[in-house]
């Protein structure tokens, strides 16, 4: 075996590819091309992240390209090569919740009626309901359940992405079904 195939097996390892890792460098010495086949990578993620948030498609795609932008201004500023994906999921939710907090100054009428009418899912009547419980929970456990439980995200990356302790993840999402639970339980 000769060096070059222990340096792929070692960066599979981790999850990540040569090309990769050289894409990564070429984007911190101002490759803008490296860079966007670094986001393209990835990008299905990106988007049901971004999602996840935004809850349509345009404001998604906002959010995304707010994510690219802010990437290329500050790759330079990334230390564990990596760390590139969770850094840049991290970057993406905060431009998420950029776009919300301005979004909450001006509510129109029409997107008051668009938020009952999801485009992407077959039983619409389900997701009305599921999102009239989600919306009793607080910010950040509703922020949560949406993570773990619409992206299948694990604790560990979930504590990453929105940089809090994993025990933290844990104890709001305990909290959160239990919310969910009891006000289920009423309803019923």
């Amino acid at each position: 075996m000769n060096f070059f195939s222990v340096t792929i097996l070692l960066y599979r390892d981790r999850g990540e590819t040569v090309e990769e890792k050289l894409l990564i460098k070429q984007a911190k010495a101002g490759d803008k091309g490296a860079l966007l086949q670094l986001v393209m990578v990835k990008k299905s993620e990106y988007y049901k992240l971004a999602y996840v948030y935004m809850k349509n498609e345009d404001d998604t795609l906002d959010a995304m390209q707010d994510m690219i932008i802010t990437l290329y201004e500050n790759i330079h500023k990334l230390k564990k090569e990596d760390a590139f994906y969770s850094w840049s999921k991290t970057i993406l939710v905060n431009s998420c919740k950029t776009i919300l907090k301005k979004k909450k100054k001006i509510i129109f009428l029409e997107d008051i009626e668009e938020e009952a009418v999801y485009e992407t899912h077959e039983n619409s009547e389900d997701k009305i309901v599921l999102e009239k419980y989600l919306s009793k929970l607080s910010s950040n456990h509703q922020e949560v359940i949406r993570l773990r439980y619409f992206l299948d995200l694990d604790y560990e990356t979930i504590g990453q992405i929105l940089k809090i302790p994993l025990g933290t993840v844990k104890s709001r999402i305990n909290v959160a079904m239990k919310n969910l639970r009891e006000s289920v339980e009423r309803m019923i």
